[in-house]
Parts: structure tokens; sequence; C-alpha cells
């Protein structure tokens, strides 16, 4: 096919030898399917901040760190510059996501290449070699959901121990492939130490799985994971293996009303005797 023109610097380096064909088209990205010597990988070519349908929030972009003060007072103004430096920060959040959380033995696709807004990473496939499909194209037995829910719930754990939450994390953004559920779309990864919305987010993207796999196995539906962990990540408690019950019970001392009001009353008549005081002693 055809070489797309965003593709065609890599070509040039050497990169990609080849260009098979388009495979998908996102909300954000294009993805194809090239040859790289004896390998196929993939090619993710984001698209303009125009032309995408998901919009750079706040609420993703809070806590992350610009070196550079000068492109960070850019980015902050709204300038040319600053457009452009935002928006190859929001695409090396990828790049930079995908990196750390496969250190971590996350199972996210293998980066290769960043080159010019053009990712050039591993092709997941299924036990064909085909494609890997995405959950949302898939009929799960409820013994396949409640196995991929289980998986995908320890890779969220593994995730936030890394200290990543998605933050768009549904059965859109998950490939079946030939070893199991493979997470994927990290731009809008946020640090889930330094964003006040991370553990909001971390509930939503929880929800979005129960509320896909219970659909299959409806008992998920009445999971509550997402508090759960959060409440052991905030604790330092989180570690990869740990154990969880799905259950979260928020545990509140009851107030005692009556050591309050005592307490109040004493104050009151601390209070009063002071300004007895004060009256006395203006009379001398």
């Amino acid at each position: 096919m055809k070489i797309p023109k965003r593709l065609e610097p890599l070509v040039e380096a050497g990169l990609v030898d080849a260009v098979v064909r388009q495979l998908t088209s996102g909300k954000e990205a294009m993805i194809y399917v090239v040859r790289c010597g004896e390998d196929i990988r993939c090619a993710k070519i984001y698209k303009e901040a125009n032309l995408r349908s998901f919009r750079q929030s706040v609420d993703y972009t809070e806590g992350r760190k610009v070196k550079n003060s000068r492109r960070a007072r850019a980015m902050e103004k709204g300038s040319r510059y600053g457009r452009k430096a935002k928006e190859e920060a929001w695409q090396s959040t990828e790049v930079d996501a995908l990196y750390r959380l496969a250190a971590a033995g996350v199972r996210v696709p293998q980066a290769y290449n960043f080159v010019d807004g053009v990712l050039l990473m591993e092709l997941v496939t299924d036990g064909e070699g085909e494609p890997a499909p995405r959950l949302n194209d898939v009929v799960l037995t409820p013994g396949e959901a409640r196995e991929f829910h289980r998986t995908l719930i320890r890779e969220v754990v593994r995730m936030l121990c890394a200290g990543v939450v998605h933050g768009d994390l549904s059965e859109y953004n998950v490939l079946l492939g030939n070893e199991g559920p493979v997470i994927i779309d990290l731009p809008q990864a946020v640090d889930a130490a330094g964003n006040a919305h991370a553990s909001s987010m971390l509930e939503r993207d929880i929800g979005n799985l129960a509320r896909y796999f219970g659909r299959f196995a409806p008992e998920l539906l009445d999971t509550g994971y997402g508090k759960e962990i959060w409440s052991f990540y905030k604790s330092g408690k989180l570690f990869p293996e740990i154990g969880l019950t799905g259950r979260y019970e928020r545990i509140e001392k009851a107030v005692d009303v009556g050591g309050v009001m005592r307490e109040v009353d004493d104050a009151l008549k601390e209070e009063a005797a002071r300004q007895l005081t004060r009256r006395e002693m203006g009379q001398k």
C-alpha cells in the first residue's frame, strides 16, 4: 500500500521496511501494521489535537512534570510553541508509561521507537498470529469473564504499584492476546501520587471493567475493588500479589456526642469564669 506521509521518515531512516495495511483508526490515533526486517510490528500515528475526540483535560495532565522551565511557561500560556510542546508531552506520556509498566511486569505492548509523533511497538496477536481483538469485540463465557476480570484487576494493582493509573481503562483499551489480556492506549495515564484525581480515575477504570465483565458474570457487578485497592495504596500496604476481597467497608469511629457536649459545656464555663474575673478586676 502507499506509505502514509507520517510514516515516510521512519521508512527513510530504515526503521520501517514496508507498510502492510491500516489496522484501526481510533479517537486519538491511526494504527498501521508494518514490517521491520523479519518482524511484523505496528505503528501508532497520533492524530493532531484538533482531530482527536479525546481532549487533553487538566484532570489528566495535573501533576505531570516539565523539566524545561521555558517549555513549562509556554505550555501554561498556550502559545504556538506551548501547544506544540503540550502535544509532544501528551504523546510521550504513553511511551514513558509503556517502558515503566513493562519494567514492572504489566501486560502492555513492547515499545521500540518513538519518532516524530509515531510510536513503533509490538503487534499483539491472537493464537493464530492475527492482530488480537479488543475485548469489546469478544463474547465471553462466565468462566472466561471471571478469569480475565481477575487478571486485569491484578494488572491494575501492578500498575498502581508502579505509580500509574490508566485513566481511561475499559473493554475498548484491552486486547485479548494469545497469552491473555493486554492493556493499551496510555497517553492519558496519570501519576498516582501527583494527581488529585487519581483515586476517582482508578475507581472509574475498575468500575468500567466490572460493568463489562458483569454482562457475562453478573456477580462481578457487586464488587468494589477500586476503594479497596486505593485504601491499600494510600496506607503504603499495596504490593502486586496482595490478597483482595472486592469488598470495602469504611471504618469510622462513632462520635461520642456526650463527650463533645461536655467539652463544650466546660469551655463555656471557663469563658464565663474569665468574664466574671475581668468584671471584678474592673470594679477594683
